[in-house]
């Protein structure tokens, strides 16, 4: 990854988890507090069932004079006191404060309760338990636990997401660090065939036809690559359609071509019958470019380009490298080249693909590596 894509990767993943453990944190919090709110009102209502049982006991054996014997609990110490506060019955953890009904200290909750009615001289019974505070650290240790296993889900979640959120970022990054360095290569080729040029003009200070045509080449791609990014860059779809005829664009396309065509000796035949079409002028231009602009571009020198056109049909046929079966499907994406023979940045047949889609004409590609490549278009 880039640096942009990182900090993009790494601002989402840091926001993702702030926000997500925000939440798992608030909900963590608002579970505890139920949690250890309903663990603290049946503590109180434990205590207090203990204290009925024991206070119907105590009334029990005084109306029927029976010998008293208090019943000891599992987890919780039970007293009885008189009113004089003296310890009749059972046993306390911590000292009693009897102004108090239900407290908590030191983590022992205590209640104190005068159920007996003076029954045995029973005044006071004290319930005391250390098991609601025992229960809640359970509660906050399982929470605890339970918020570490989420927290590290999250975690191999938000990684994932990350990734498969911000890798069409990721790729159309890489897309254009590989266009900016392939149109950067194209620039640079007709710009230093022109500077050379113009050096050697200056040198001889006399007319150089062979020099002149470099330069009038060199500077016809240079305005190619201009158009094809401008096409790509700016809304064509204002421009009127007009009635024009296909062929006469085709004519004068050749004809721009002709210096490039006869430094690679190409022969183009032509068979061009008339083609009238409604399109916008630039279209036209940018279908015709492109196409043949292809064709010269990855045509072997001393080749054969065949040109046809009939009332509704342009055929272009080149004797070039040709395309591979594997990437025939990939050939109309932007900035996606079949190969990198003769250079380019990806996004000729591209604009070919929009105009076509812009004006349902159809498209057919035939091609076979190493022996050319066929391209015929049908105007419905």
């Amino acid at each position: 990854m880039n640096k942009i894509t990182k900090r993009s990767f790494y601002s989402f993943l840091s926001l993702y988890l702030l926000s997500s453990f925000m939440f798992l944190s608030l909900a963590a919090y608002w579970f505890y507090t139920s949690q250890a709110a309903m663990e603290k009102n049946a503590n109180f209502y434990k205590m207090n069932h203990i204290a009925d049982i024991v206070s119907a006991k105590v009334i029990d054996a005084h109306m029927h004079h029976k010998k008293f014997k208090l019943d000891a609990f599992q987890k919780e110490a039970i007293a009885l006191f008189d009113a004089q506060k003296h310890l009749l019955y059972g046993r306390v953890v911590q000292p009693v404060d009897f102004s108090k009904d239900f407290y908590m200290k030191d983590d022992i909750f205590t209640l104190v309760t005068q159920r007996t009615a003076g029954h045995l001289h029973v005044k006071y019974i004290v319930v005391q338990s250390d098991e609601c505070v025992k229960n809640i650290e359970v509660i906050k240790n399982k929470i605890a636990y339970a918020v570490i296993i989420t927290a590290f889900l999250i975690i191999i979640i938000a990684v994932f997401l990350s990734y498969i959120f911000l890798k069409p970022l990721k790729d159309k990054m890489q897309e254009i660090e590989n266009f900016v360095k392939d149109t950067t290569h194209e620039l640079n080729t007709p710009i230093t065939a022109i500077m050379m040029s113009t050096s050697r003009l200056k040198a001889k200070k006399e007319y150089d036809e062979k020099t002149v045509k470099n330069i009038s080449i060199s500077t016809k791609q240079l305005y190619d690559i201009y158009a094809s990014l401008s096409f790509l860059s700016f809304d064509n779809e204002s421009e009127e359609v007009v009635s024009l005829l296909f062929d006469e664009i085709v004519k004068e396309d050749i004809a721009y071509f002709s210096e490039l065509v006869e430094k690679k000796n190409i022969t183009i035949q032509t068979d061009l019958q008339n083609c009238p079409l409604k399109i916008a002028p630039t279209k036209a231009k940018m279908l015709i470019n492109n196409l043949l602009g292809n064709a010269i571009k990855y045509s072997h020198p001393n080749t054969k380009i065949k040109i046809t056109t009939t009332h509704n049909s342009f055929v272009i046929q080149d004797e070039g490298i040709g395309i591979k079966q594997e990437k025939l499907q990939q050939i109309f994406t932007r900035f996606v080249r079949a190969n990198s023979y003769a250079g380019g940045f990806g996004v000729g047949l591209n604009i070919v693909q929009s105009i076509i889609e812009e004006y349902n004409f159809q498209i057919n590609i035939e091609s076979k590596e190493n022996l050319g490549t066929n391209i015929t278009l049908t105007f419905i």
